[in-house]
């Protein structure tokens, strides 16, 4: 007999797995809100938790040059999802489960080598378009 799942007001899939975790958005009783990420899961060693980075590019004005900098937060892994090492994530902010997780994973994107010329496109383009701003506005 499968269950109902909810409606978490965000457009993923949901999963075909079902679990009895009350820490899951689609078959638990938590409430998701506020902001959305998207992630590489580079540690899943914890029970139901796991590390997703978030690499993003900084200028530093002083040096005017580029540098990669990356933000690491622990999120909730339900039993439906089960994320591991590698995998590209969706997660979304809920409130505190633990002393340090306030996400949870909500969607599977792909895996890392599925997706990774992608975001190498992404961080040029945020590069170049930057540059453009710095060079009008010096000019």
């Amino acid at each position: 007999m499968k269950s109902k799942e909810k409606n978490i007001g965000l457009d993923v899939k949901a999963p075909e797995k079902e679990c009895h975790d009350r820490n899951c958005p689609f078959h638990g009783t938590i409430k998701t809100h506020g902001r959305i990420f998207t992630g590489l899961v580079i540690s899943d060693k914890a029970q139901k938790t796991v590390k997703v980075e978030m690499p993003r590019v900084i200028y530093f004005r002083k040096y005017e040059r580029y540098g990669k900098d990356r933000t690491v937060i622990n999120a909730h892994n339900p039993d439906c999802i089960d994320a591991q090492k590698g995998d590209i994530v969706k997660i979304m902010e809920t409130r505190p489960i633990s002393k340090i997780k306030n996400f949870v994973v909500v969607e599977k994107v792909g895996h890392k080598e599925d997706v990774r010329e992608k975001d190498y496109a992404a961080i040029e383009k945020k590069k170049e378009e930057t540059k453009k701003v710095d060079q009008n506005a010096s000019s």
